[in-house]
């Protein structure tokens, strides 16, 4: 009877051990699917934003009769980057882009500099919204991870704090 007693009690523990990963794994597997999720939107907004662009090269460098259009744009052709580095990389070139209009007066008339413009602000909204939902999961992913009992099975998993976005302060540009 006392051997019946202790299965039981084992079979309990076991269970309830049981229970407790499955559930936080689960917990875990929803997070990584939504962060998953939430970087391909924002790769597919940040490769947008990048042939934006590379695109533009052509028809700034025909108007401005420079030898080389966007350096940086160029530059970032040839790197392999995670999408934070391309996000980081992404906001100077758009700097660059935007001094070509401040440097040549003829290319804010031009058609294809035009729709570049508002197709990038376009995908600035875009891309500040879902730079938020991203870090808004990342965050709370990394909460389980760093936290216990979830602790538990994120070292039993391998699971790593993930890196956030950096809240970016836009710079007041002057129209005039």
């Amino acid at each position: 009877m006392e051997v019946i007693i202790i299965f039981a009690i084992l079979f309990l523990v076991i269970l309830c051990l049981s229970l407790f990963f499955l559930l936080n794994y689960n917990h875990f597997q929803e997070y990584i699917i939504r962060i998953n999720e939430a970087e391909a939107n924002i790769d597919s907004v940040l490769r947008k934003r990048f042939d934006l662009l590379n695109k533009s090269t052509d028809f700034i460098h025909e108007v401005t009769e420079e030898e080389q259009a966007l350096p940086t744009v160029i530059n970032l052709r040839s790197q392999k980057l995670s999408n934070i580095e391309l996000d980081k990389q992404l906001y100077p070139a758009i700097e660059e882009f935007q001094s070509y209009a401040d440097k040549y007066e003829k290319l804010k008339e031009n058609e294809g500099y035009v729709k570049t413009q508002i197709n990038l602000m376009e995908s600035e909204s875009e891309i500040v919204a879902l730079r938020k939902y991203y870090n808004d999961i990342t965050k709370e992913y990394n909460k389980l991870v760093i936290s216990f009992p979830s602790r538990i099975v994120a070292i039993l998993k391998k699971y790593q704090k993930k890196e956030l976005y950096e809240e970016r302060k836009e710079k007041k540009r002057k129209v005039f």
